[in-house]
């Protein structure tokens, strides 16, 4: 947080390396799905509080001062000041009110923490893709000055009458579309930039990634017992809450509700005279207190917020179990890519070693040559035309290999947070 105020109060020009977990913890705390699942927890909590206040007595204060002279009997008595007490002192339904408030408050509290892991998850795969494309948008501008040196040696030879025209026009048409690439690389580049300025507040282009703060995902499988995400247990907790609401609302049809209440007050004869009405003296002090029981017998009314009660019961139920089926299809479908994507790794890892290496060996025939002599049949001598053409397809491989390992690392991380692990990424990434 410090860095990011540093930061912010900087030029948007200037960038600095940051770690992945600053970005994690800015990007969590900037978060508008973070505060609002901090908000509906907070209002978790108020309504527990409201379900559990009913028990505890309220106290009120008023006063019933005459403004005008009474004509006729009105049967109200004026008072200097009254004030009344009342709480609910035995009601079944409302215990599993509190139950479902309370199970209510664990549901938010989840959702907060699914919210969180969610954030985390977007500012981690942006900030990888980040750094895998400023890694190949360097490695494009290299195979950029590759091709103008090429262009350059292949005009040369097309004047010579070495090549035809044809190969020069194939080496200026790699040329532009390497330039392309490279524009379409910063464009991303930026566009990434951008989005993490937008989830961690910091200014546009003010975060360099630190390839080094990143560490390496566990590779996780589908056969490993899977645990709950909190999007899911949050789920079903709200199903719990809603089916005890709803048993509260029946059983609010069944048992009676007693009331208690305790009311004083101080009467005044100013203006109004009520002794004139009443055989005795009103006292100057009154106080009363008693229960008011009320036993249901016939409400349809009732009956049918309790039905209502019970098909959103079943609604949040049913809602889960889909929760939790997508989430199996997603883990079955992110380990079949998984598979796909550790071949395709490891290809690519092989044609990026097999490029260097024939840029190796192209290197080492320049310089020495290829020892074939000048015999007949003896294979024609490389020229450095063969150099950048060897150096551009090697740079070519390097950038293909961090495009699959991007493409696997985003799907690990994925797969972790299906899989319910995403808490040991998150605690991995924080202690590195």
């Amino acid at each position: 947080m410090l860095i990011g105020a540093t930061l912010s109060a900087a030029p948007a020009i200037i960038s600095a390396q940051v770690s992945l977990a600053t970005v994690v913890d800015l990007a969590q705390h900037k978060s508008n799905t973070v505060k609002l699942a901090e908000t509906d927890k907070r209002k978790a909590e108020a309504t527990l509080a409201e379900t559990k206040d009913v028990f505890l007595p309220n106290l009120t204060f008023g006063s019933g001062l005459p403004a005008f002279p009474e004509v006729g009997f009105s049967g109200g008595v004026p008072s200097i000041f009254n004030g009344t007490v009342q709480s609910l002192a035995f009601d079944v339904p409302q215990h599993q009110f509190i139950q479902a408030a309370r199970i209510g408050v664990a549901a938010a509290a989840l959702r907060l923490k699914e919210a969180r892991e969610e954030v985390a998850l977007d500012a981690s795969t942006a900030y990888i893709e980040l750094d895998t494309v400023n890694s190949e948008l360097e490695a494009a501008h290299q195979q950029e000055r590759f091709a103008e040196q090429l262009v350059k040696i292949e005009q040369e030879r097309t004047e010579a009458g070495v090549d035809p025209l044809s190969d020069l026009l194939q080496t200026q048409l790699t040329s532009a579309q390497l330039k392309l690439k490279c524009l379409h690389l910063e464009t991303r580049s930026a566009t990434l930039s951008k989005q993490l300025a937008v989830l961690t507040g910091m200014p546009t282009g003010a975060i360099t990634p630190d390839h080094a703060s990143i560490p390496e995902i566990p590779q996780v499988h589908a056969d490993e017992a899977p645990r709950n995400t909190y999007g899911i247990d949050s789920a079903k907790m709200l199903a719990r809450s809603k089916q005890k609401v709803a048993r509260g609302d029946q059983l609010s049809g069944i048992f009676p509700e007693i009331v208690f209440n305790a009311q004083y007050s101080r009467s005044t004869k100013l203006l109004n005279n009520a002794d004139d009405y009443y055989k005795n003296p009103i006292p100057t002090n009154n106080f009363s207190s008693g229960f008011s029981v009320q036993i249901p017998l016939f409400n349809i009314a009732h009956l049918a917020k309790a039905k209502e009660s019970a098909a959103e019961a079943l609604r949040s139920t049913i809602e889960a179990e889909q929760a939790q089926r997508q989430n199996e299809v997603q883990i079955a479908e992110l380990t079949g890519s998984l598979r796909e994507l550790d071949t395709l790794a490891e290809i690519a890892s092989l044609k990026q070693q097999i490029a260097n290496e024939q840029l190796q060996s192209v290197l080492t025939q320049l310089e020495l040559g290829s020892g074939a002599g000048t015999a007949a049949g003896a294979p024609a001598q490389l020229t450095p035309k063969a150099e950048q053409l060897a150096r551009i397809d090697e740079r070519q491989k390097f950038q293909e290999a961090l495009d699959t390992a991007f493409d696997l690392a985003k799907t690990r991380l994925n797969l972790l947070r299906a899989l319910g692990h995403m808490e040991d990424w998150l605690n991995e990434l924080h202690s590195k």
